[in-house]
């Protein structure tokens, strides 16, 4: 789905560093950043799209939570819609938003938020766990229960899986792993917005508390609390905006294997985009744990099979690397997870760059990213899929 462009008019983001914002405070700044960097005052809106994946368990505010967190936010009657896809929910909101945008005469505003510090662990990882079908999610807990597993998280077993298949199948290694640590943290030490903000080294990563299997705990995302914002247009926009290019959705039911979605949902990509993976300057992808970063970076197609490994642990898809640079935001690992936040806050990072604003962390003559964000299991499927194509304005 890739007719005509959308301008990205503004962005805003919450530091995700902190713990102390509520819901409403942090939708607030990120949505005021935005609307402010656009230029615009919030009435001119069409509007709102709001993702959000556990404020009913976690923020006691189901249902309509863009209107209760955005009601001093000065939107006046502006329509707003909530969309829930779990780790995805900002990427689907922002399909909707790149549809609804080329049919409207006024700006939309796509703003994810999602608040996961509660001080209840246990209620954070059961909301995470809502993105697998109930019943599957019974079959996993008594299935990684006997595996070597102390965070006792299903999904963090199911990533031990894949990274045990990754390394077996293709030849990865725990080294590789650690080097894509070592950068995630790096560009996160240069993001002021970035979860963590310390540098770390390979050794430090590889001796880290278990968290589950080979997956040690500097491997993995962190439960983050943070919100972010994008203003889009299909109607005229100012010289230079970011434009997003191309908007792909596919969702998984259970009949392939996760990484061949990503396999089939990249190969439509690229061919509704008209362009190829060897084109691209800079990825932001999902890598909810560390491994997956070189897993998904070959089903996509960046590397052939095998060889993100040895490439990041060349430097390659650092910044200033031989390319594409991957996660210069941090990713996952380094800027945070917030679910609903995480597919808005990548294409947030993509239009900075492509502004020319990253400061430390930008990337040198980049023209060109994708964002690529995934959502819920499906029995070993991905539950939804999104990629979006950002190309610098003109």
């Amino acid at each position: 789905m890739s007719t005509e462009p959308v301008a990205i008019l503004g962005t805003g983001m919450t530091d995700m560093s902190r713990r102390d914002l509520s819901p409403d405070a942090m939708a607030f700044q990120a949505v005021h950043e935005a609307i402010a960097d656009a230029g615009l005052h919030p009435g001119e809106l069409g509007l709102v799209l709001a993702s959000n994946a556990m404020g009913g368990r976690l923020s006691d505010q189901g249902c309509v939570r863009a209107q209760a967190w955005l009601r001093k936010a000065g939107l006046g009657d502006v329509p707003m819609v909530n969309v829930d896809n779990s780790c995805a929910g900002g990427t689907a909101a922002l399909h909707l938003g790149v549809l609804a945008a080329r049919t409207s005469d006024r700006p939309v505003l796509v703003v994810g938020t999602e608040k996961m510090w509660t001080g209840d662990r246990a209620a954070t990882l059961a909301g995470i766990e809502d993105g697998l079908p109930a019943d599957y999610r019974a079959d996993m807990h008594a299935r990684f229960r006997a595996q070597e597993n102390p965070a006792g998280s299903i999904l963090m077993g199911l990533n031990d899986f894949w990274a045990r298949q990754y390394m077996t199948e293709r030849g990865g290694t725990l080294e590789q792993v650690a080097a894509t640590v070592v950068k995630a943290r790096a560009n996160a030490a240069r993001n002021p917005l970035a979860q963590v903000q310390q540098e770390i080294t390979a050794e430090e990563v590889l001796a880290a508390p278990q968290v589950a299997g080979v997956l040690t705990r500097l491997m993995c995302s962190s439960f983050t609390d943070g919100s972010a914002a994008v203003v889009l247009t299909g109607g005229p926009a100012p010289r230079g905006a970011p434009r997003i290019i191309g908007s792909m959705a596919r969702s998984g039911n259970g009949e392939m294997d996760y990484h061949d979605r990503l396999d089939v949902t990249a190969r439509a990509a690229w061919e509704d985009f008209g362009f190829g993976p060897g084109d691209v300057d800079l990825v932001e992808l999902h890598d909810a744990t560390a491994p997956e970063e070189l897993y998904a970076l070959e089903s996509l197609g960046f590397f052939e099979r095998g060889t993100a490994g040895p490439a990041t642990l060349a430097g390659d898809t650092a910044i200033g690397g031989r390319g594409p640079t991957v996660n210069p935001s941090g990713g996952l690992v380094g800027r945070g997870h917030p679910l609903g936040a995480t597919g808005i806050a990548q294409v947030v990072e993509l239009a900075c760059q492509l502004r020319g604003r990253a400061g430390e962390r930008q990337v040198p003559a980049g023209r060109l990213g994708v964002a690529v964000n995934t959502g819920g299991v499906i029995e070993g499927d991905a539950g939804y899929v999104g990629i979006h194509a950002v190309a610098a304005g003109v």
